[in-house]
């Protein structure tokens, strides 16, 4: 089964790891959940800060 991770410099997809791993979020399952890898990242932040701010 492949995975899919989310280059950080290209911004696009990649599947089974082209790039190195400082370039790459993931592993995930589908293609899709990849797509959206940089909008969770901003969001876990985002929900880390209020916390730190708590």
């Amino acid at each position: 089964m492949p995975q899919y991770w989310y280059n950080v410099n290209t911004h696009k997809v990649e599947q089974d790891a082209q790039s190195g791993w400082k370039e790459l979020i993931g592993p995930y399952p589908t293609r899709e959940e990849a797509e959206a890898a940089l909008a969770k990242v901003h969001q876990r932040n985002e929900e880390w800060e209020a916390r730190d701010e708590d």
